[in-house]
């Protein structure tokens, strides 16, 4: 007797009082199950929308080391680039001579 007094208290209570309608009780309850228990619920769409900004950037940077190579491969074509780019970048030496590399950290 003393729970079914309590419980009448607890549904009495002035923001309880709303949930015994049925319509607003299946709002809040498509509401709480699209946003927290469904497949595609809010934290999946955060996270998803995190891993294709993730991607979208690392796109641009793919695409920017693609026209850098690109115009690098364009200026192999003439053979005095292409002396300058083995001797830059790969280190490559003629027979007598000595290479030193300068590094600053």
């Amino acid at each position: 007797m003393k729970l079914t007094k309590r419980l009448s208290k607890f549904t009495d209570a002035k923001g309880l009082k709303y949930f015994k309608n049925k319509f607003v009780f299946t709002g809040v309850f498509f509401i709480v199950y699209s946003l927290f228990l469904d497949d595609n619920d809010l934290f999946s769409m955060i996270s998803h929308q995190s891993k294709l900004n993730k991607l979208e950037a690392s796109k641009e940077e793919i695409s920017h080391k693609l026209k850098q190579t690109r115009f690098t491969l364009d200026q192999l074509k003439y053979t005095s680039e292409l002396e300058r780019y083995a001797r830059e970048e790969k280190f490559f030496k003629k027979v007598d001579e000595d290479i030193f590399v300068v590094s600053y950290e």
